[in-house]
């Protein structure tokens, strides 16, 4: 009986409701002085609970002198109350969304350690529908190109640049090897790592030597545009490099101390 009563609270009824309808069910029609005295409701709470099951539709009056009360079959009752928890689903499915507050679009996850940001790589790889551009170093090849050959596969177009490992593709990939690697890395203290899905996700991590790697994982729209437009133009700029020369280009930006500034993060007077 605990436990009827129980799924009948759930359902919005008190603990004295709850007992003068079950006790209405082993013996109807009974007066209200006859359900207190057999369901225990006390006397003076009587009338006020069949008052509140009447309104609920659970019992209902029978005419007699004293009057005298009769439930609504158990049958009846259930599926009145499913009938009415399911409206109630159904406008609240409808209407709660309206006032629901735009989800925040800033949202940023911090994540450390060198597994768990590689975990976090190959989630949002995992996950692309359409696109993916990457950023990425030869040391991180291993973990992910079983997942970057999946998605191929699924005709995802993956566009990547890599750090190293010349003879490695990764979709449609250039090598950035028109300079030392060690010159962004030491810039960035570390091996600035990027992967973006679908214009809707990205990863940004830093792989630091011997240290613990760290990323932010974002749905953010402008931070997704600005990562994706780094790595846009970071193989724009290593196909002008492969046209005109590695050593045309460094010579060029040498010249300058404001570009020796720039490509090496040292300043130069």
């Amino acid at each position: 009986m605990t436990d009827i009563f129980a799924e009948l609270q759930k359902l919005g009824f008190s603990q004295y409701e709850c007992k003068a309808y079950v006790e209405l069910l082993k013996d109807y029609p009974i007066t209200g002085y006859e359900i207190s005295k057999r369901s225990g409701v006390p006397r003076s709470m009587i009338y006020e609970t069949l008052g509140k099951l009447v309104d609920k539709g659970a019992v209902h009056t029978v005419p007699s002198d004293p009057v005298t009360y009769a439930p609504l079959p158990a049958k009846e009752l259930v599926n009145r109350l499913r009938n009415s928890f399911e409206q109630s689903f159904d406008y609240l499915e409808r209407s709660l969304p309206a006032l629901e507050r735009e989800r925040e679009v800033d949202v940023i996850r911090r994540i450390s350690g060198n597994q768990r940001v590689i975990d976090e790589m190959i989630d949002i790889i995992d996950k692309a529908q359409e696109e993916l551009w990457l950023s990425v170093w030869d040391a991180q090849v291993p973990s992910i190109q079983p997942h970057i050959d999946r998605r191929l596969k699924d005709g995802v177009d993956i566009f990547s640049c890599l750090f190293g490992a010349p003879d490695v593709q990764l979709g449609v990939t250039t090598h950035h090897d028109y300079m030392s690697p060690k010159i962004p890395e030491q810039r960035m203290k570390g091996r600035l790592t990027i992967v973006a899905r679908d214009h809707e996700e990205v990863l940004i991590a830093n792989f630091a030597g011997t240290g613990a790697a760290w990323a932010v994982k974002t749905q953010d729209p402008a931070l997704v545009l600005v990562a994706v437009e780094y790595i846009r133009h970071d193989i724009m700029f290593s196909e002008v490099t492969t046209r005109f020369g590695p050593e045309q280009i460094e010579a060029f930006w040498k010249k300058s101390a404001d570009l020796i500034h720039i490509v090496t993060g040292k300043r130069v007077e």
